[in-house]
């Protein structure tokens, strides 16, 4: 019987035995100072957190598989036997957070580093025996395992990476390596891997144990060592040096999770959502290879001095093999007040009846000059200020009506978003903010008169989140405008960041509702009329992480209704998809789109076998082409050879992004046969 099967009161006791039965390394053990944080963590879930967490044996159950998942989520390192070994901890992880007594679970990790390590060294192993660069097999490899059952032994395993080992020497090979080149790199990979594992210390182990713990109650609340700390503060202080994306791990990849606003990446237009970076290197060094790494390493490896050149070896989002990367190049750089600005521009839109001119309006973040503005100055930067400006000088332009795109907006300062829907309504409550109390504060515009009464129109997307998705929902609400584009992200809870005696912990306290009473969260927003999208709501949103907190209503509250644009929706709608259908930009994006979704579902795996694999591949890449070219032909552009060339380096722009710029003129459609259905209502008689 497993020395677990008798777990006691004292974990040390407990290591003891473990080490007794045989384990190869000495065990790791929690230091004091994290004893006594576990136990701050745990009184901050129970009595902080907004949802009514429970640390019972319901919620152990679910923080120890969560912590199976962080340690071994594709299943291929752990045995059956391992877990259930350490299965009688399923139901101890609540008693010993709240006692500070983690070393059974540092020494389940201390497991995993062993059969870790065991399998780094059985590959290298491989590598030494030489590769068998015949590529003729029937066999297929299961792309996603964390729902596949542990392994029955070690033959099984051995089976897997087996597997593993040559798909990954297959997939150096078909994008062009040598046989020379597809050995040193594996090699670089395993080798690096390994080392990295053997570095891990206490406080990385206590990190992932609370990664587990805090990931269970909703994606938002985390613990933060005293490292962690100190880099989200830089980030926060937006003085951070570097390409200006926030990234997040995908199993063995890192994945860009978005785009900071105005900064070196979005500039350079080579990086988008989804993206996985496969590699990094300097302006003249060697190109790293970063599948399996850190997180924090490959951040690490990105950032540097202002000018200085990154290069990045990614896997584009729409690509469903891993073979098919691309190298691009930024300039890192800061994140500047200036560079995230609102900015104003007037589209013409040329019809029967004339030319007619619409504003735009882009607000990349809602921001506010703190400094400036704590010290009293008058004229401090903010969103709603640039708003204001460019309205008054679009207004002197004799627009027609103003779109407000927040696409790829991830929110800011919520006081910005409250004084920025005032410029649109004369008075009266924007959000409810609800806290762990259920105590709800209502915020609310307080000024009187609106700065522009015209039609409105905002555009949004997938990665339009949190204060964007208030601004959007209370412009609905109040029928003062149209709302167009994706579905939003789905964030509508607030964090705050708490001093432990150790660290640091971002909390959830409370939720954001509409004035309607509806949450913003999880469902996001939904546009009255909705745009076809390239950016998979499986992958990027709030949907799309674990454990997010559920979408509820509350009471909502009195405002009154400044326009009726449901009266028009239908028309609307109508207009709209003929014009997308004649449209070459937007068939793209729907068929694209679709097409993405299709080969996502049908990609499971993938052939070990070369030829099949190029064929299969080039099947999926040929549809893609096929797409893209019948765009361009309808433009007038040249065809692409290469699907993977359809996005520009830096600095090279023979046309406007798709997704960027059709939008923006279909929005401006939309509003102006809004404003001229409205126009006719009103003259025929409404009330």
């Amino acid at each position: 019987m497993s020395p677990l099967a008798h777990l006691g009161r004292s974990a040390t006791v407990l290591a003891g035995l473990l080490l007794a039965a045989g384990a190869a390394l000495a065990q790791p053990q929690p230091t004091d100072a994290q004893r006594q944080v576990a136990t701050e963590i745990a009184e901050s879930l129970r009595y902080g957190h907004y949802a009514d967490v429970r640390l019972d044996d319901g919620w152990s159950s679910r923080a120890f598989a969560r912590y199976l998942d962080v340690l071994d989520g594709q299943r291929a390192f752990l045995t059956e036997a391992d877990v259930a070994e350490f299965r009688p901890l399923e139901r101890q992880l609540d008693d010993a957070l709240v006692d500070g007594e983690l070393a059974p679970f540092f020494s389940l990790y201390q497991r995993y580093q062993e059969r870790a390590e065991s399998r780094y060294d059985w590959l290298l192993s491989r590598l030494d025996e030489g590769l068998d660069y015949r590529y003729d097999s029937d066999k297929r490899l299961p792309l996603e395992r964390e729902d596949a059952p542990w392994a029955s032994g070690m033959d099984e395993l051995d089976t897997l990476w087996a597997k593993r080992l040559k798909n990954a020497a297959l997939s150096l090979a078909i994008s062009g390596q040598e046989e020379e080149q597809v050995e040193n790199n594996l090699r670089q990979r395993y080798e690096g891997q390994l080392n990295r594992l053997r570095q891990t210390n206490e406080e990385d182990i206590f990190g992932l144990v609370m990664a587990a713990v805090t990931g269970t109650i909703d994606p938002h609340t985390e613990y933060l060592s005293p490292r962690q700390g100190e880099s989200f503060d830089i980030q926060m202080r937006l003085s951070l040096e570097g390409i200006g994306a926030l990234l997040q791990a995908d199993g063995e990849y890192v994945k860009v999770a978005s785009l900071v606003p105005g900064g070196p990446a979005e500039r350079a237009g080579v990086l988008e959502p989804a993206d996985r970076i496969v590699g990094v290197g300097q302006e003249d060094g060697e190109m790293v290879n970063v599948v399996g790494m850190r997180l924090d390493e490959v951040v690490d490896l990105i950032r540097g001095p202002k000018g200085s050149v990154v290069r990045l070896d990614i896997v584009p989002a729409q690509a469903v093999d891993m073979t098919r990367s691309k190298e691009v190049r930024i300039t890192r750089d800061t994140v500047k007040l200036e560079d995230q600005a609102a900015q104003g521009e007037v589209i013409e839109l040329k019809r029967d009846d004339g030319t007619h001119r619409i504003g735009v309006i882009t607000v990349p973040t809602f921001y506010v000059d703190f400094d400036a503005w704590q010290a009293g100055e008058e004229d401090y930067r903010s969103t709603t200020r640039d708003v204001a400006r460019e309205i008054e000088r679009l207004q002197e332009e004799e627009i027609e009506g103003i779109v407000l795109d927040l696409r790829n907006n991830g929110g800011g300062a919520l006081q910005e978003a409250n004084s920025l829907i005032g410029l649109f309504i004369d008075r009266g409550p924007t959000v409810q903010v609800r806290d762990a109390r259920g105590r709800i504060s209502l915020y609310g515009d307080t000024e009187t008169g609106a700065l522009y009464d015209g039609p409105l129109a905002v555009l949004v997307n997938r990665l339009s989140a949190s204060a964007s998705e208030i601004f959007a929902g209370a412009i609905q609400d109040y029928g003062r405008g149209l709302v167009v584009g994706t579905p939003t992200f789905g964030k509508g809870t607030v964090q705050t960041l708490n001093e432990l005696s150790h660290g640091e912990i971002k909390l959830t306290r409370a939720k954001f509702y509409r004035i309607s009473g509806e949450s913003t969260q999880h469902r996001g927003v939904e546009p009255d009329i909705i745009f076809p999208s390239l950016i998979d709501p499986e992958l990027i949103g709030e949907s799309s992480l674990d454990n997010a907190l559920d979408w509820d209503t509350v009471r909502s509250v009195q405002y009154r209704e400044y326009g009726e644009p449901w009266r028009f929706m239908e028309s609307l709608r109508d207009r709209h998809l003929q014009r997308a259908a004649d449209n070459p930009n937007f068939r793209y994006l729907e068929q694209q789109a679709e097409l993405n979704r299709r080969l996502r579902e049908e990609t499971t795996s993938v052939s070990l076998n070369r030829e099949q694999r190029q064929q299969e591949v080039e099947a999926q890449e040929a549809e893609q082409l096929a797409l893209e070219n019948r765009r361009r032909e309808a433009l007038g552009l040249e065809p692409l050879e290469e699907w993977i060339d359809a996005r520009g380096e830096e600095g090279e722009s023979d046309e406007a992004e798709p997704v960027e710029q059709v939008q923006v003129q279909e929005a401006a459609q939309i509003l102006l046969d809004y404003a001229k259905l409205e126009n006719s209502y009103r003259f025929a008689g409404r009330g």
